[in-house]
Order: C-alpha cells, then sequence, then structure tokens
C-alpha cells in the first residue's frame, strides 16, 4: 500500500507540536505541500525548520493565525486560500470542575475546538466540491463519548466535533469529498508530558512508565495499557487523508487503544 499526496495541499491547525505535527510531518513525507499553524509566529516559523530537517526536500508553510478566532482563520484562508486536506487539529483541554466553570471558558473552548474547525471547513470546503477531491478531518477525543467528569466543558466540544464531522459528510455526499473525525485516546504528546512532569519528577520513573500509570489510573478500560504515541495517530490521519481511504466518510475511527468499550 503506498500513499502519494503529491501536488495536494494539507492545512493543519495547531501543528507546532504534538499530534499536529505528528500528521503534518506524515503528511510531507508522502508528497503534500504542507501548511502548518500556530498562533505563535515564532513557534511556527521553528516548526517549519524542524519538519524541513526531518523531511528532506518537504515542501511546507508555516502561518501564524489564532484560530480560536473568527479573525485568525481569516487570516490562514487570507494565507492559504485553497486547500485539499483540512485536518482541524486544533484543541485545548484541561481539568476543571463544572461547576467551577465559567462561561466565558465555555465559550473559549467552542471558539478553539469547535468553531475553528467550522469556520475554516466553511472556507474550504466549496474548493473542494469544485475540484472533484477533497479530506477534512476533525481531531475529536474518546472524551467526545467517555465525558470525563473532571472535563464536562471538553468532552462536549469532542462531541460536538462528531456531530459536525458526520453532518459535514453528509452535505458533501457525492461530491468526492470525505469528512471523518478521529478519536485519539491518551496519548503522549508534548501537552500530556506537561501535565505528568511532576509526577515523573517526583518518582524518577521514565515518562512512558508514568504515561502508563496514569493510563491505567484514569483509563482503565484501555487494551493497550499505555499511552499511545503521536506517529501512531498520525498514522491514521495520514491515510485517511490519502485516496486510498475513498470509501470512508462519515466515520467516528477511534485510535485509542481500546479505551471505549464498544465493538460498534
Amino acid at each position: 500500500m503506498q500513499i502519494d499526496l503529491t501536488a495536494r495541499t494539507a492545512v493543519v491547525t495547531g501543528s507546532t507540536g504534538g499530534i499536529g505535527f505528528a500528521i503534518a510531518m506524515g503528511l510531507a513525507e508522502v508528497g503534500a505541500h504542507v501548511v502548518l499553524n500556530g498562533r505563535d509566529r515564532g513557534r511556527v516559523d521553528e516548526a517549519v525548520s524542524r519538519l524541513s530537517e526531518r523531511v528532506p526536500g518537504a515542501n511546507v508553510a508555516g502561518v501564524a493565525a489564532d484560530v480560536g478566532t473568527a479573525e485568525g482563520c481569516a487570516a490562514l484562508v487570507d494565507a492559504q486560500p485553497d486547500a485539499d486536506v483540512l485536518v482541524n487539529n486544533a484543541g485545548i483541554f484541561g481539568p476543571q470542575d463544572f461547576f467551577e466553570t465559567p462561561d466565558d471558558v465555555w465559550e473559549r473552548y467552542f471558539d478553539v475546538n469547535v468553531m475553528s474547525g467550522v469556520r475554516l471547513a466553511r472556507a474550504y470546503l466549496p474548493g473542494m466540491e469544485a475540484r472533484g477531491w477533497g479530506r477534512v478531518l476533525f481531531l475529536s477525543s474518546e472524551s467526545g463519548l467517555n465525558i470525563p467528569e473532571d472535563m464536562v466543558h471538553y468532552g462536549v466540544t469532542k462531541t460536538a466535533d462528531l456531530a459536525l464531522s458526520r453532518g459535514l459528510a453528509k452535505r458533501m455526499a457525492g461530491t468526492g469529498v470525505t469528512v471523518n473525525a478521529i478519536l485519539p485516546g491518551p496519548t503522549l504528546s508534548e501537552g500530556v508530558a506537561g501535565m505528568l512532569q511532576a509526577e515523573q519528577e517526583r518518582t524518577g520513573r521514565s515518562l512512558e512508565e508514568v504515561a502508563a500509570d496514569f493510563v491505567k489510573a484514569k483509563r482503565p478500560s484501555s487494551i493497550i495499557r499505555r499511552a499511545a504515541t503521536v506517529d501512531e495517530v498520525a498514522n491514521l490521519a495520514v491515510y485517511v487523508a490519502s485516496p486510498l481511504s475513498s470509501a470512508t466518510t462519515g466515520a467516528a475511527l477511534r485510535v485509542d487503544g481500546g479505551v471505549v468499550d464498544s465493538i460498534a
């Protein structure tokens, strides 16, 4: 099985690190022109340099824009008017008790985790439809199915991403454009590593060991009994973004290590 995205342009939001960067690197490795995105110009430039070093000859650009705002989405589209692949990866997370989560936090989570995808899909889907080919991916989460009691606000936004993905897939029926959601489980990204840093320092154990203990304690239904790597998530995303996935649309594709206890 060979994946070739030569002559395709892929926009990956929130891609200066973590899962987003891994997806961008995977797309670059199969020939796509990749547009990295983040809020900070310095971090975007650093990510472009890092990807170019890891994938010699990669066709990569970067756009600094906060896609958690309407203005930031417009700036990204102005800088990159067309895309064949859109990966809506930008997202924020963090534990906070429901009764201590004010409206402005809910609104910020919706703006970043949901409305960024709404705005960018609205901008890029018409061009994909006109060209008769396109791929849109939403990075949801197993938390969209298993709503965490300590992150209700986050879980609700990830459920919304599933609904948005499914609805847009139906809206693009018969056009050659597919829309899917990917649901990672616990993944050893920079964000998770930062959350576990204090425990790692306290115990002197490796990050992977601390992450495995976290998974066993917080996600005991995990079948792999460890955190996934960002590359494991990216592998699925690259396939879904490719021509080989042409019969897969409207799907919620789990790369959660078996956390969601379902056969459906």
